[in-house]
């Protein structure tokens, strides 16, 4: 393996499983640290703040700061401030709004340049998808931070974005602007905040499709650990090859060790 620069994590499924850490996960952070490797954890949650998932990450026993955290919100804040986009209509659920509420960037109605959707819960009304769907029809771009059909909830299965976001691009005949995994833009804009360059950086992660294969697609070495939802059905039915596959993040010393 050539010379590593960079790394993105997918957290859940290849930091922890559950409630339990993944066993080497805390010492892999840590190698990465001592060797000054720029690395982002990357999720595609639309509910939590970067903040939230950093002190998830804490009661687990890891050290990782907010800014080594990467979601849809911090892209679609990026594309906001690249086209002077100030207000927006925000369909989501939970303290996702913190990140996206900032730099001069507002919640307010009826001049909403953007709208933007992720997983709002209980917040997916007839109000709320009315007042998204007038303002898609008037003009606000249409942002939709992941589009995941369901997930995965205490008491069962649970829709999340994806069929909201289908709904409205069915009424408004516009189709949306996905910002998570596995869009290009997630991972481009998650280089740029390292200053690295993809064919430099390797990915890790549980999901063949969005997180090996999205990653690949824009030149990263992927590499799939059998950890979290990793399904050897789904990776033969795939058609992905992945870099290489590991047993688990814990072997990442190994693998950047050997190869710088």
């Amino acid at each position: 393996m050539d010379e590593i620069k960079g790394v993105l994590l997918d957290i859940d499924g290849v930091l922890y499983t559950g409630d339990e850490p993944i066993p080497g996960a805390s010492d892999a952070i840590g190698f990465l640290k001592d060797s000054k490797i720029p690395f982002r954890c990357i999720s595609n949650t639309t509910r939590k703040s970067k903040k939230s998932i950093s002190e998830k990450l804490g009661s687990y026993g890891f050290d990782i700061q907010v800014e080594h955290i990467f979601t849809p919100a911090s892209v679609v804040v990026s594309i906001l401030k690249e086209n002077n986009v100030k207000n927006c209509f925000l369909l989501t659920w939970g303290d996702v709004r913190q990140d996206i509420l900032k730099d001069g960037i507002t919640e307010s109605i009826p001049d909403a340049g953007a709208v933007i959707v992720g997983d709002a819960g209980d917040n997916f009304d007839y109000s709320s998808m009315n007042q998204a769907f007038r303002l898609i029809n008037e003009g606000a771009e249409f942002y939709a931070l992941e589009k995941d059909r369901y997930w995965m909830d205490r008491d069962g299965l649970s829709l999340s974005a994806g069929p909201f976001v289908l709904g409205l691009e069915y009424a408004t005949g516009r189709s949306a602007i996905l910002v998570g995994k596995p869009s290009p833009s997630f991972f481009t804009k998650a280089l740029e905040s390292m200053n690295v360059k993809a064919p430099d950086a390797i990915m890790i992660g549980d999901d063949i499709n969005s997180d090996v294969g999205g990653a690949q697609n824009i030149g990263f070495r992927g590499i799939l650990v059998r950890t979290g939802k990793f399904s050897e059905e789904k990776l033969n039915k795939s058609g992905i090859i992945p870099y290489r596959i590991i047993d688990s993040i814990g072997v990442l010393p190994e693998i950047i060790g050997n190869s710088n």
